[in-house]
């Protein structure tokens, strides 16, 4: 497989991803963003660590999410949990408004 393969199928991989993203995402109510990882969640709970050396870190709870990533099989999880050292990003998502049909077709 050459370069220019592997860049191909990178690609398409992550196209059917952001599909998969555009999908779902009306599903749940959060955005986490983690150091290494993209979550899409209905539930989240950071809490801030210190261990035993004074270090501090996130200890983030997620229940009923989504994972973004790509070599992943089963991107859907129902319970997920991080630790960190870095900050986490926790976005509560806008929900559209209920639209009801106009009936003027």
């Amino acid at each position: 497989m050459s370069a220019e393969d592997l860049e191909r199928y990178e690609n398409e991989i992550e196209l059917g991803l952001y599909r998969e993203y555009r999908d779902v995402v009306g599903l749940f109510s959060y955005v986490v963003e983690t150091e290494r990882r993209f979550y899409l969640t209905n539930s989240v709970d950071v809490q801030v660590r210190t261990n035993d050396g004074g270090d501090t870190f996130f200890e983030v709870r997620m229940t009923d999410a989504w994972v973004w990533d790509m070599y992943r099989q089963a991107r859907f999880v129902k319970n997920v949990r991080v630790l960190t050292f870095k900050d986490v990003n926790v976005e509560e998502l806008a929900k559209p408004e209920l639209q009801i049909p106009d009936g003027t077709a």
